[in-house]
């Protein structure tokens, strides 16, 4: 446990085992992938933690979580990012002949990410994209055509914690097996924004290759310091507890 938010270590072959599980066993399931930005913000909406402990699966989708855990004397094997994990699904449902839809991004963004990823596994069947532009009066058409189509696994792309906080909301009434938020996904996968180079990725410089795309992201990244000042603390009050028990 991070800041009070649970952390399933897991490997990414090892979470899209768990999903392949579910899809098996049936029931309504989802996928968060936690990052410090959340995690900081949960801090003072605390319906954020709850939905993370409603989660079923919770992956290190950053390498803050990773550094977090370590403070914190907790292994974790890695970090589990969405894009990689929604690939690694991809992949998986080409083979399996899972049904999967998009919901997210720009008009034609979450389009174009679907029809890519059927290049790279001719086999996906994406049975519907949705655009992440809609009102609250909207919502009930898109959940009610979600149910109709019936997709076994729904990619979520609001933005967090937007996209978390929609699919606690409407995880039953949906009736898909699978939900998982995705963040930006749709706009690497559709060659809007360039993912950083492999090698800044292992380095865990990912956050500065966005920062010099996206310079507004610079009021997110501003959080990291304060994240990890939480996070001392949080190591500072257990040592204190150790010390004094």
């Amino acid at each position: 446990m991070i800041l009070g938010a649970p952390v399933d270590a897991v490997t990414l072959e090892e979470a899209v085992a768990r999903v392949a599980a579910w899809l098996s066993q049936g029931g309504r399931h989802q996928v968060l992938t936690l990052n410090p930005e959340y995690l900081y913000r949960a801090q003072r909406e605390k319906d954020l933690l709850e939905i993370a402990w409603r989660a079923n699966l919770v992956t290190a989708d950053g390498v803050g979580i990773l550094w977090a855990a370590r403070q914190l004397g907790q292994a974790l094997p890695g970090r589990v990012t969405g894009v990689d994990l929604l690939l690694a699904l991809c992949q998986r449902a080409a083979v399996e002949g899972w049904r999967v839809a998009f919901l997210g991004g720009k008009p034609g963004v979450a389009e174009e990410a679907a029809r890519r990823l059927r290049r790279r596994f001719p086999s996906l069947d994406v049975v519907a994209t949705w655009h992440g532009y809609f009102g609250p009066g909207e919502e009930a058409g898109i959940v009610e055509q979600v149910r109709r189509l019936h997709p076994q696994l729904l990619f979520v792309g609001l933005g967090s914690p937007r996209q978390e906080r929609w699919i606690d909301r409407y995880r039953w009434e949906l009736e898909v097996p699978v939900l998982m938020g995705v963040g930006g996904s749709f706009d690497v996968l559709s060659g809007r924004v360039r993912r950083a180079p492999v090698w800044l990725q292992r380095a865990g410089l990912e956050w500065l290759w966005r920062l010099l795309l996206q310079p507004r992201r610079l009021g997110r990244i501003l959080t990291l310091p304060r994240f990890a000042w939480l996070v001392w603390r949080s190591v500072r009050e257990r040592a204190e507890e150790r010390d004094g028990a």
